[in-house]
């Protein structure tokens, strides 16, 4: 079994910024396949394809970059790993109403894209704690110990949690904009990231010719909302880019875009690094 996650790191940290894609991970084991009524090519609809590649250039910047190898459809790592779904796993209670759950996108995920159910039938709860203390646990023990390790360098951390959207999931979602985003800030609505790092984020992506909006439609799921502390100098931002942009959707496959758009990324990349790089002592002027 390949590693959960793996993490490429700098020849020296220069930089209180991590990058993370949790996401990206394209490891189907074959015993998962073969449990699931959807074929290889459909399971992968929920994966944000090739974000992990977009983001690589954050080790030449100073940053590390933590890219998970479990997919999404197996466990998905930026959920709590509380949020486990009545609905498929045997023995889970119903609890509080919580609409990630209910639509089938918990910590376990009942279905993928377009609502597809993976199962056919529930899943055992002893499986289902299986799957978190193999997979969940150590992406976020590696993750944390990336934003402890910016701490203990800088004196603070800026997770940059990066993602994919559907573009369907734009059109349908901003149909009241006449000029669609290409690049979505989370920060939930202020809580997981002061406006200072957040403004300097939007501008980088600004500059380099993006449309970008705050928030709307996607704000930050699970990572946003429990690492970020910026009170405690941990900033969490969440970065969806449109899939249309630099892959064919249908066939999950980088399209001819994909490498202009991983070069804008890398300068983007770099000017992100430089928030979370200490200011050097000026020198002193001459009297």
């Amino acid at each position: 079994m390949p590693d959960v996650y793996e993490t490429y790191q700098p020849i020296r940290r220069t930089t209180s910024v991590v990058f993370a894609s949790p996401h990206s991970g394209r490891a189907y084991g074959q015993g998962f396949l073969r449990r699931s009524v959807l074929d290889e090519h459909t399971i992968r609809t929920s994966e944000d394809a090739f974000v992990d590649l977009l983001f690589s250039g954050a080790p030449a910047h100073g940053a590390p970059l933590i890219a998970a190898n479990t997919p999404r459809a197996f466990v998905d790592l930026n959920r709590g790993a509380e949020e486990l779904d009545p609905s498929l796993i045997r023995g889970v209670k119903r609890g509080a109403n919580n609409p990630r759950v209910s639509a089938g996108l918990g910590v376990i995920p009942r279905v993928v894209a377009g609502g597809r159910e993976i199962y056919r039938g529930k899943l055992p709860l002893v499986e289902a704690e299986a799957r978190l203390a193999e997979h969940w646990f150590p992406y976020h023990a590696g993750l944390k110990a990336l934003l402890d390790e910016s701490h203990a360098l800088f004196g603070e951390a800026i997770l940059i949690d990066c993602h994919s959207m559907p573009h369907e999931a734009i059109e349908s979602l901003c149909r009241a904009r006449d000029v669609k985003p290409e690049i979505v800030i989370g920060d939930r609505f202020g809580a997981s990231a002061s406006e200072a790092i957040v403004a300097r984020v939007e501008a980088a992506f600004r500059a380099a010719g993006f449309v970008v909006a705050r928030n709307v439609p996607f704000a930050g799921a699970y990572t946003a909302q429990y690492y970020g502390r910026p009170s405690r100098r941990q900033h969490v931002i969440q970065i969806e880019i449109d899939r249309a942009l630099y892959m064919d959707e249908a066939e999950i496959r980088p399209n001819a875009g994909f490498e202009r758009i991983r070069r804008v990324l890398d300068e983007i990349i770099g000017g992100i690094a430089e928030i979370g790089r200490p200011v050097e002592d000026m020198p002193l002027a001459a009297e």
